[in-house]
């Protein structure tokens, strides 16, 4: 049986949490919060940091050093995992959900992400590229 089935988040090797990141991006995507409401904007705005041909860090092991507002989802309580967006396999799992056949671990093919349709590759923007945040919001992201 596969190890997402049978492990809870916490229990996981490092090598199994990273596997089930599949690479698309969408964590990385720079996001806003309504102070009233507390929702949270995803847009299309993306770190420096990102290989936007792969949606991978280039400095990942020290991205939270480097990016003092970048997150190691390990770091916290897997409920916090709301913001993540609804596709993303710690989310989904976190949530008592299961993983999309798209899921690399299950299609066994990486590109299936972007076949998918869920890789940020066509879209997102670089931080440096733009200037205002606001104008990048994205409406059609879940």
């Amino acid at each position: 049986m596969s190890f997402w089935k049978t492990k809870k988040l916490s229990e996981m090797t490092t090598e199994e949490w990273e596997s089930l990141c599949d690479n698309c991006g969408k964590c990385c995507l720079h996001k806003l919060e309504d102070e009233d409401t507390g929702d949270i904007y995803f847009t299309s705005v993306v770190c420096n940091l990102i290989d936007l041909d792969t949606c991978r860090c280039t400095r990942y092991t020290e991205r939270t050093r480097l990016v003092p507002e970048c997150l190691d989802l390990k770091q916290h309580d897997f409920h916090e995992y709301n913001w993540l967006p609804a596709t993303c396999a710690y989310r989904l799992l976190s949530d008592g959900e299961q993983l999309p056949d798209w899921h690399p671990l299950l299609s066994k093919n990486p590109e299936s992400v972007e076949d998918a349709g869920v890789s940020i590759r066509s879209y997102a923007m670089k931080e440096s590229e733009i200037d205002d945040l606001e104008d990048h919001i994205i409406e059609w992201l879940d």
